[in-house]
C-alpha cells in the first residue's frame, strides 16, 4: 500500500520563536541544510539565512531531510554571507561565528546575547576569512577526541540546544533522578 502525501490549505502554526538568526555560509550539502531546518524548527529558532552556494527551498534533497520543517522556519536568501551580516549588523544583532580556532571562546562558558546571529560554515573549509573578520565573537564546541570538528548539521544541533537551555522557560524537574 502506498500512502499519498497529505497537503492542506489550513494556515501553518506559528509557535513563538527564539530571537536567533542562523547564518549558513556556503554550506554545500542540501541534506545538511534540510537537517538544519528540521532541528531549527524543533528548537524554536527564529530565522535561517541561506548564503552563497547554500541551497534554498524548494529543493528535493533539502525537503527530504527537513521533512517539511522548511515550511515553518522563516528563511531569507542572500547572494553572499557578507550581505547577510551587513543586514544583521544594521539590526544591531551581535554576530557569533562557530569555528575551531584556538582563540575561540568555549561554548558552555559563554552567555548567549539576545537577539543573536550564529554563523556556520562550509563543511570542508569552514567560515571564510571575510566572515571571520565580521564576527563579534568566535565560539567553539569543546572537542575531546582526535577530530576537532563535527558535521555542520550536528554542530548546529549542539549549538541550538545550548541556546534553548539558556533562552527557554522549560520547567526543570524538581524531583531528583532515581536509579
Amino acid at each position: 500500500m502506498t500512502l499519498e502525501p497529505y497537503y492542506t490549505d489550513a494556515p501553518l502554526p506559528q509557535p513563538e520563536r527564539m530571537p536567533v538568526h542562523v547564518v549558513l555560509d556556503n554550506v554545500r550539502s542540501a541534506f545538511n541544510v534540510g537537517s538544519i531546518f528540521r532541528t531549527a524548527d524543533a528548537a524554536g529558532i527564529g530565522c535561517i539565512h541561506l548564503c552563497g552556494i547554500t541551497c534554498w527551498p524548494p529543493h528535493p534533497k533539502l525537503e527530504k531531510t527537513s521533512l517539511g520543517a522548511h515550511q515553518y522556519v522563516q528563511w531569507k536568501r542572500h547572494e553572499t554571507t557578507r550581505e547577510a551580516l551587513i543586514w544583521l549588523r544594521s539590526q544591531k544583532i551581535p554576530i557569533v561565528v562557530l569555528e575551531t580556532r584556538p582563540e575561540a571562546r568555549v561554548m558552555g562558558q559563554f552567555r548567549w546575547p539576545q537577539p543573536v546571529a550564529v554563523v556556520f560554515g562550509h563543511e570542508v573549509v569552514g567560515v571564510s576569512d571575510e566572515v571571520l573578520e565580521m564576527a563579534d565573537i568566535l565560539l567553539k564546541i569543546p572537542m575531546f577526541g582526535v577530530k576537532n570538528s563535527l558535521n555542520v548539521a550536528s554542530a548546529f544541533g549542539v549549538v541550538a540546544y545550548d541556546l534553548v537551555s539558556q533562552f527557554s522557560r522549560i520547567e526543570q524537574p524538581t524531583t531528583p533522578f532515581l536509579y
